[in-house]
């Protein structure tokens, strides 16, 4: 069959099924500007950044335009800047230009577009108003002044998650991106996930910064600060010092962390072994009658704040182990014997996991949290660079002990489908060639396994779209289940909300990172993990119920 083509600035480009001329630009290097265009959303063409002119002099937009054999356009004409600048100059008159005190400075795409058009002047008065920051939840911040309206937030809350907790509100020159009834972000559906705040191109929509309160900490000379950090974590930092994506720089981090004046660095790596023994044992006794099934994962606090609001009947069929993140954190605490105040952190990739950690449920007898403060990967990445640190320039560091040790399946939990393959290693064993199915960045997978001669199915699903459409198949008995992994974000952990933004190509990367991690580790399968073996026997049957387990009730 013949190839078609068509000319891009003169260059002869083969069209293989690319939705837009957009993507087929950006296939052979040419980088057309665009606002509200995301290969994995809707196309929504408003920005009116990716215009293109074709061959008689018309204009279109790229994002919506389809690839035709022997079309012809151009990218640059002195037609398509003058525009591009007017557009900018456009936003600009309606928006914050105070970029050195935006937690967006250095990757706002508006910041970024104007240095790359020059803009040195705009025409147009500044009619921007400093309206209030929308700072309820405990996840994200939202100051809707510095929109643009590109939709991204909107697309990805509806499509990709299901939540619908924003959405366009009024006409003309008064819309904006608003809650139901104009609302705070604590009072609607929204689950903390941050997925909005990974798509946003300005600071419209930002991770709540709580870096403060743990610096101030760390220079308190009566409070010990510990750290722990989650698995998704070491591959996720690389770009962002120069590196490729998805190099593991867990032994550099920590000793970044220790520099900056944490007194111990723990890896939650160990804490994922812990619930894969806890979760396996529980799965086996549903399995013979002690419980409802399928049973749902429960580490992605997003997806249970997901059921609560949406599928409450499904509750008793999450598993009752904490996440390796709120089971780690009381046995810290409860190992801690010094005099000074103790202060424990949690480096996460997920912004839910702020809220997380101030439900009511991960609170000791007191009253008070178990986890002091989570920092999302993005807010480690500004408290390394404003401490002047090199990271890549440091040497690597192992976590301290009694908690040093882990395994490749605790590694593995930051991408989708890993916490289904660590738990078939501890029930089936481990074998490099075994589990394929499971891997992948698929919104949804299957498989199935034999164990003492009954078949066990297992979905592994990610996205909260994916998640609810599952249910319903559930619900409706079309489809059947033993257990079902859930993770909220799209890829599971390595594309969650608190990490450093990336596209497709970042989450594969980050996700092949996991998995050579996972292979450089000595011990495989959670059940070789001495460590975390003898913490399980240590706790005792009421601190091991009080400590690693937990009941969600719905909302009141």
């Amino acid at each position: 069959m013949d190839k078609k083509v068509m000319y891009i600035d003169g260059i002869e480009v083969e069209i293989e099924g690319e939705r837009n001329v957009l993507e087929l630009a950006r296939k052979v290097g040419i980088d057309i500007p665009a606002f509200c265009y995301d290969p994995e959303l809707s196309i929504y063409g408003a920005c009116r950044m990716c215009i293109v002119e074709d061959d008689k002099g018309r204009i279109d937009a790229s994002c919506s335009m389809q690839p035709r054999e022997g079309m012809v356009i151009k990218t640059n004409t002195p037609k398509l800047r003058k525009l591009r600048k007017m557009v900018l100059e456009l936003l600009l008159a309606n928006h914050c230009r105070d970029c050195t005190t935006c937690l967006k400075s250095g990757n706002c795409r508006l910041q970024q577009f104007a240095v790359r058009y020059k803009l040195e002047d705009i025409r147009f008065p500044n009619n921007y108003h400093d309206g209030e920051k929308d700072k309820s939840s405990y996840s994200i911040v939202r100051q809707p002044n510095k929109c643009i309206l590109c939709g991204k937030c909107v697309r990805m809350c509806e499509e990709i998650q299901n939540v619908g907790a924003i959405h366009y509100a009024y006409r003309g020159s008064e819309m904006k991106i608003a809650t139901s009834f104009d609302g705070e972000i604590a009072n609607s559906p929204c689950v903390g996930c941050g997925q909005c705040a990974s798509v946003c191109p300005t600071g419209a929509i930002v991770v709540r910064d709580d870096a403060d309160g743990v610096l101030d900490a760390i220079g308190d000379n009566n409070t010990y600060v510990s750290v722990q950090i989650a698995p998704a974590v070491r591959v996720a930092l690389g770009k962002e010092f120069g590196i490729s994506e998805g190099e593991n720089l867990m032994g550099k981090l920590v000793t970044a962390l220790k520099e900056i004046g944490f007194d111990a660095v723990y890896d939650t790596s160990l804490a994922a072994d812990m619930t894969v023994i806890e979760e396996a044992n529980e799965f086996i006794g549903r399995l013979q009658g002690k419980g409802k099934l399928p049973m749902f994962t429960s580490c992605c606090p997003a997806w249970i704040r997901f059921a609560e609001n949406k599928y409450p009947e499904y509750l008793s069929n999450i598993s009752t182990c904490r996440s390796p993140m709120q089971m780690f954190a009381p046995v810290i605490k409860d190992a801690y014997k010094g005099d000074k105040k103790h202060v424990h952190v949690a480096i996460m990739p997920c912004t839910a996991k702020k809220f997380e950690a101030r439900r009511d449920e991960f609170k000791d007898e007191n009253g008070n949290s178990y986890v002091d403060y989570v920092l999302s990967t993005q807010e480690v990445v500004r408290i390394i660079k404003e401490q002047g640190i090199r990271l890549l320039e440091t040497k690597e560091t192992p976590c301290d002990n009694p908690f040093e040790e882990i395994t490749g399946a605790g590694v593995i939990f930051g991408v989708t489908g890993g916490v289904t393959e660590a738990v078939l290693r501890y029930v089936a064993g481990y074998s490099p060639t075994s589990y394929k199915e499971v891997r992948g960045l698929d919104g949804v997978k299957e498989t199935s396994i034999t164990v003492g001669g009954e078949e066990i199915k297992i979905a592994i699903v990610s996205g909260l779209k994916n998640t609810a459409d599952l249910l319903d198949k559930i619900k409706s008995g079309e489809v059947y289940y033993d257990l079902v992994e859930v993770m909220s974000c799209p890829g599971g952990c390595i594309n969650g909300g608190g990490q450093p933004v990336g596209g497709r190509e970042a989450k594969q990367m980050r996700m092949d990172g996991l998995y050579k991690a996972d292979l450089d580790e000595k011990l495989k399968s959670s059940e070789q993990n001495e460590c975390a073996k003898k913490i399980l026997e240590s706790l005792g049957e009421e601190k091991r119920h009080k400590f690693l387990h937990v009941h969600y009730k719905g909302k009141k």
